[in-house]
Protein backbone atom coordinates (compact mmCIF):
# COMPACT_ATOMS: atom_id res chain seq x y z
CA UNK A 1 0.00 0.00 0.00
CA UNK A 2 1.34 3.43 -0.98
CA UNK A 3 2.18 6.02 1.62
CA UNK A 4 -0.52 8.40 0.38
CA UNK A 5 -3.09 5.62 0.69
CA UNK A 6 -2.00 4.86 4.26
CA UNK A 7 -2.27 8.54 5.16
CA UNK A 8 -5.76 8.72 3.67
CA UNK A 9 -6.84 5.79 5.88
CA UNK A 10 -5.43 7.56 8.94
CA UNK A 11 -7.25 10.76 7.97
CA UNK A 12 -10.52 8.82 7.67
CA UNK A 13 -10.00 7.29 11.12
CA UNK A 14 -9.26 10.68 12.67
CA UNK A 15 -12.38 12.16 11.09
CA UNK A 16 -14.44 9.34 12.63
CA UNK A 17 -12.89 10.03 16.04
CA UNK A 18 -13.63 13.72 15.58
CA UNK A 19 -17.30 13.00 14.91
CA UNK A 20 -17.48 10.96 18.13
CA UNK A 21 -15.84 13.76 20.13
CA UNK A 22 -18.22 16.29 18.59
CA UNK A 23 -21.18 14.15 19.67
CA UNK A 24 -19.78 14.02 23.22
CA UNK A 25 -19.26 17.77 23.13
CA UNK A 26 -22.87 18.34 22.06
CA UNK A 27 -24.09 16.13 24.91
CA UNK A 28 -22.02 18.17 27.37
CA UNK A 29 -23.52 21.39 25.97
CA UNK A 30 -27.05 20.04 26.37
CA UNK A 31 -26.33 18.98 29.95
CA UNK A 32 -24.81 22.38 30.78
CA UNK A 33 -27.88 24.18 29.44
CA UNK A 34 -30.19 21.92 31.45
CA UNK A 35 -28.15 22.07 34.67
CA UNK A 36 -27.97 25.87 34.52
CA UNK A 37 -31.77 26.07 34.89
CA UNK A 38 -31.88 23.32 37.53
CA UNK A 39 -29.15 24.91 39.64
CA UNK A 40 -30.76 28.35 39.53
CA UNK A 41 -34.12 27.00 40.71
CA UNK A 42 -32.52 24.83 43.39
CA UNK A 43 -30.46 27.72 44.73
CA UNK A 44 -33.64 29.74 45.13
CA UNK A 45 -35.28 26.84 46.95
CA UNK A 46 -32.36 26.59 49.42
CA UNK A 47 -32.52 30.34 50.04
CA UNK A 48 -36.25 30.15 50.80
CA UNK A 49 -35.72 27.30 53.27
CA UNK A 50 -32.98 29.25 55.04
CA UNK A 51 -35.20 32.32 55.29
CA UNK A 52 -37.95 30.17 56.77
CA UNK A 53 -35.45 28.78 59.27
CA UNK A 54 -34.43 32.30 60.29
CA UNK A 55 -38.07 33.24 60.89
CA UNK A 56 -38.68 30.08 62.89
CA UNK A 57 -35.52 30.28 65.02
CA UNK A 58 -36.17 33.91 65.88
CA UNK A 59 -39.28 32.86 67.82
CA UNK A 60 -38.43 29.23 68.64
CA UNK A 61 -34.71 29.10 69.48
CA UNK A 62 -33.25 25.61 69.41
CA UNK A 63 -30.29 24.35 71.46
CA UNK A 64 -27.09 25.30 69.69
CA UNK A 65 -25.15 22.19 68.76
CA UNK A 66 -21.69 22.11 70.28
CA UNK A 67 -18.79 22.32 67.87
CA UNK A 68 -17.71 18.87 66.74
CA UNK A 69 -14.18 17.82 65.88
CA UNK A 70 -15.47 14.66 64.21
CA UNK A 71 -15.80 15.78 60.57
CA UNK A 72 -16.92 13.53 57.70
CA UNK A 73 -16.24 14.77 54.18
CA UNK A 74 -18.52 14.10 51.21
CA UNK A 75 -16.22 14.19 48.19
CA UNK A 76 -18.14 14.70 44.93
CA UNK A 77 -16.08 13.62 41.93
CA UNK A 78 -16.64 12.69 38.30
CA UNK A 79 -18.39 9.58 37.06
CA UNK A 80 -16.98 9.79 33.54
CA UNK A 81 -13.69 10.83 31.98
CA UNK A 82 -12.62 13.58 29.58
CA UNK A 83 -12.62 16.20 32.35
CA UNK A 84 -8.91 16.67 32.99
CA UNK A 85 -7.69 16.74 36.60
CA UNK A 86 -11.19 17.07 38.04
CA UNK A 87 -10.74 14.23 40.57
CA UNK A 88 -7.06 14.90 41.27
CA UNK A 89 -7.82 18.41 42.52
CA UNK A 90 -10.41 17.04 44.95
CA UNK A 91 -7.95 14.49 46.32
CA UNK A 92 -5.30 17.18 46.73
CA UNK A 93 -7.79 19.37 48.59
CA UNK A 94 -8.24 16.65 51.23
CA UNK A 95 -4.73 17.31 52.53
CA UNK A 96 -5.79 20.82 53.63
CA UNK A 97 -8.15 19.52 56.31
CA UNK A 98 -8.53 16.84 58.96
CA UNK A 99 -11.36 14.36 58.51
CA UNK A 100 -12.46 11.28 60.38
CA UNK A 101 -14.18 9.73 57.38
CA UNK A 102 -14.78 10.19 53.65
CA UNK A 103 -17.81 9.39 51.53
CA UNK A 104 -16.58 9.28 47.92
CA UNK A 105 -19.01 9.82 45.05
CA UNK A 106 -18.11 9.06 41.43
CA UNK A 107 -16.71 5.84 40.01
CA UNK A 108 -13.43 7.32 38.82
CA UNK A 109 -12.89 9.12 42.12
CA UNK A 110 -13.73 5.96 44.07
CA UNK A 111 -11.18 4.00 42.04
CA UNK A 112 -8.46 6.50 42.96
CA UNK A 113 -9.44 6.35 46.64
CA UNK A 114 -9.90 2.57 46.78
CA UNK A 115 -6.94 2.15 49.16
CA UNK A 116 -7.62 5.26 51.26
CA UNK A 117 -8.05 4.29 54.93
CA UNK A 118 -10.69 6.97 55.67
CA UNK A 119 -13.20 5.98 52.97
CA UNK A 120 -16.34 4.69 54.71
CA UNK A 121 -18.61 4.59 51.64
CA UNK A 122 -18.15 4.64 47.86
CA UNK A 123 -21.11 5.60 45.66
CA UNK A 124 -21.44 5.82 41.89
CA UNK A 125 -21.88 9.36 40.59
CA UNK A 126 -24.51 10.91 38.35
CA UNK A 127 -24.05 11.07 34.59
CA UNK A 128 -27.00 13.40 34.04
CA UNK A 129 -29.17 15.72 36.12
CA UNK A 130 -31.99 13.15 36.13
CA UNK A 131 -29.80 10.69 38.05
CA UNK A 132 -29.02 13.07 40.92
CA UNK A 133 -32.08 12.13 43.00
CA UNK A 134 -31.22 8.42 42.83
CA UNK A 135 -27.64 9.08 43.90
CA UNK A 136 -28.82 11.30 46.76
CA UNK A 137 -31.04 8.52 48.09
CA UNK A 138 -28.00 6.25 48.25
CA UNK A 139 -26.01 9.04 49.93
CA UNK A 140 -28.73 9.60 52.55
CA UNK A 141 -28.71 5.86 53.27
CA UNK A 142 -24.93 5.99 53.72
CA UNK A 143 -25.24 8.98 56.07
CA UNK A 144 -27.97 7.26 58.06
CA UNK A 145 -25.73 4.23 58.50
CA UNK A 146 -23.03 6.30 60.21
CA UNK A 147 -23.17 5.48 63.94
CA UNK A 148 -23.85 8.25 66.42
CA UNK A 149 -22.68 8.57 69.98
CA UNK A 150 -26.15 8.51 71.48
CA UNK A 151 -28.11 6.44 68.97
CA UNK A 152 -27.55 3.72 66.42
CA UNK A 153 -28.83 5.91 63.60
CA UNK A 154 -27.83 9.37 62.47
CA UNK A 155 -31.29 10.30 61.23
CA UNK A 156 -32.85 9.69 64.67
CA UNK A 157 -30.55 12.30 66.19
CA UNK A 158 -30.61 14.72 63.29
CA UNK A 159 -30.79 18.01 65.19
CA UNK A 160 -27.92 17.06 67.52
CA UNK A 161 -25.47 15.03 65.44
CA UNK A 162 -22.26 13.80 66.95
CA UNK A 163 -20.29 14.81 63.83
CA UNK A 164 -20.15 17.40 61.09
CA UNK A 165 -20.85 16.72 57.43
CA UNK A 166 -18.85 18.78 54.96
CA UNK A 167 -19.28 18.65 51.20
CA UNK A 168 -16.20 19.18 49.00
CA UNK A 169 -16.99 19.85 45.36
CA UNK A 170 -16.17 21.88 42.26
CA UNK A 171 -18.14 25.11 42.05
CA UNK A 172 -18.46 26.44 38.50
CA UNK A 173 -19.30 29.93 39.79
CA UNK A 174 -15.84 30.44 41.28
CA UNK A 175 -14.04 27.86 39.11
CA UNK A 176 -12.55 26.54 42.34
CA UNK A 177 -13.12 23.78 44.84
CA UNK A 178 -15.61 24.74 47.53
CA UNK A 179 -16.11 23.34 51.02
CA UNK A 180 -19.55 23.69 52.58
CA UNK A 181 -20.83 22.48 55.93
CA UNK A 182 -24.23 20.88 55.48
CA UNK A 183 -24.69 19.32 58.94
CA UNK A 184 -25.53 20.84 61.37
CA UNK A 185 -27.98 22.44 58.98
CA UNK A 186 -27.97 25.99 60.31
CA UNK A 187 -25.01 27.84 61.76
CA UNK A 188 -25.16 29.43 65.26
CA UNK A 189 -25.18 32.86 63.56
CA UNK A 190 -28.45 31.98 61.82
CA UNK A 191 -29.98 30.75 65.07
CA UNK A 192 -29.03 34.00 66.84
CA UNK A 193 -30.55 36.25 64.17
CA UNK A 194 -33.12 38.64 65.61
CA UNK A 195 -36.40 39.13 63.77
CA UNK A 196 -39.17 41.71 64.09
CA UNK A 197 -42.64 40.57 63.19
CA UNK A 198 -45.27 37.98 63.98
CA UNK A 199 -44.36 34.48 65.04
CA UNK A 200 -44.95 31.81 62.39
CA UNK A 201 -48.06 29.67 62.85
CA UNK A 202 -47.06 26.02 63.21
CA UNK A 203 -49.12 22.88 62.84
CA UNK A 204 -46.34 20.79 64.39
CA UNK A 205 -44.41 20.97 67.61
CA UNK A 206 -41.39 23.28 67.23
CA UNK A 207 -38.87 20.47 67.75
CA UNK A 208 -40.60 18.26 65.19
CA UNK A 209 -40.92 21.13 62.74
CA UNK A 210 -37.23 22.00 63.10
CA UNK A 211 -36.23 18.38 62.57
CA UNK A 212 -38.31 18.13 59.38
CA UNK A 213 -37.08 21.51 58.16
CA UNK A 214 -33.46 20.50 58.75
CA UNK A 215 -33.95 17.28 56.78
CA UNK A 216 -35.53 19.14 53.86
CA UNK A 217 -32.70 21.67 53.98
CA UNK A 218 -30.12 18.87 53.79
CA UNK A 219 -31.85 17.32 50.78
CA UNK A 220 -32.20 20.69 49.03
CA UNK A 221 -28.58 21.69 49.67
CA UNK A 222 -27.30 18.34 48.42
CA UNK A 223 -29.30 18.79 45.21
CA UNK A 224 -27.80 22.24 44.75
CA UNK A 225 -24.25 20.99 45.40
CA UNK A 226 -24.63 18.07 43.02
CA UNK A 227 -25.95 20.35 40.28
CA UNK A 228 -23.02 22.73 40.81
CA UNK A 229 -20.52 19.88 40.70
CA UNK A 230 -22.08 18.25 37.64
CA UNK A 231 -22.20 21.63 35.90
CA UNK A 232 -18.51 22.22 36.61
CA UNK A 233 -17.71 18.69 35.45
CA UNK A 234 -19.48 19.17 32.11
CA UNK A 235 -17.90 22.59 31.60
CA UNK A 236 -14.46 21.10 32.17
CA UNK A 237 -15.32 18.17 29.89
CA UNK A 238 -16.49 20.60 27.19
CA UNK A 239 -13.23 22.52 27.44
CA UNK A 240 -11.23 19.30 27.33
CA UNK A 241 -13.13 18.00 24.29
CA UNK A 242 -12.77 21.29 22.43
CA UNK A 243 -9.01 21.05 22.93
CA UNK A 244 -9.01 17.46 21.70
CA UNK A 245 -11.05 18.38 18.60
CA UNK A 246 -8.68 21.26 17.82
CA UNK A 247 -5.70 18.93 18.19
CA UNK A 248 -7.33 16.44 15.81
CA UNK A 249 -8.09 19.18 13.29
CA UNK A 250 -4.47 20.35 13.33
CA UNK A 251 -3.19 16.78 12.98
CA UNK A 252 -5.62 16.10 10.11
CA UNK A 253 -4.45 19.21 8.22
CA UNK A 254 -0.82 18.10 8.58
CA UNK A 255 -1.66 14.59 7.36
CA UNK A 256 -3.55 15.99 4.38
CA UNK A 257 -0.52 18.07 3.42
CA UNK A 258 1.76 15.04 3.71
CA UNK A 259 -0.70 12.98 1.71
CA UNK A 260 -0.72 15.57 -1.10
CA UNK A 261 3.09 15.65 -1.17
CA UNK A 262 3.33 11.85 -1.32
CA UNK A 263 0.64 11.71 -3.99
CA UNK A 264 2.49 14.27 -6.11
CA UNK A 265 5.67 12.25 -5.80
CA UNK A 266 3.81 9.09 -6.82
CA UNK A 267 2.31 10.84 -9.85
CA UNK A 268 5.76 12.11 -10.85
CA UNK A 269 7.17 8.58 -10.59
CA UNK A 270 4.32 7.20 -12.70
CA UNK A 271 4.93 9.82 -15.40
CA UNK A 272 8.64 8.99 -15.44
CA UNK A 273 7.85 5.30 -15.83
CA UNK A 274 5.49 6.03 -18.73
CA UNK A 275 8.11 8.19 -20.48
CA UNK A 276 10.78 5.53 -20.05
CA UNK A 277 8.50 2.87 -21.49
CA UNK A 278 7.63 5.07 -24.46
CA UNK A 279 11.34 5.62 -25.22
CA UNK A 280 11.95 1.87 -25.18
CA UNK A 281 9.23 1.43 -27.76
Amino acid sequence: MSQSRELQLRITQMEEIRSILNAMKNLALIEIHKLTHYESAQSLSVTNIEHAAQDFLAFHPQPIVKDQTNVIAILIGAERGFCGDFNEKLISFLSSGTYSGIIAIGTRLCNRLSDHPLVIAAINGANTAEEVSTILNQLIDAITAIPSESTDSYQLNYCAPSFKLTAIYHDHRSSQISQRQIVPAFSPQVQKTSYVGNAPILNLKPTQFFSELSYHHLYAVLHEIFYLSLLAENQQRLQHLEGAVKHLDDATVNLQRKSQIYRQEEITEEIEVILLNSENL
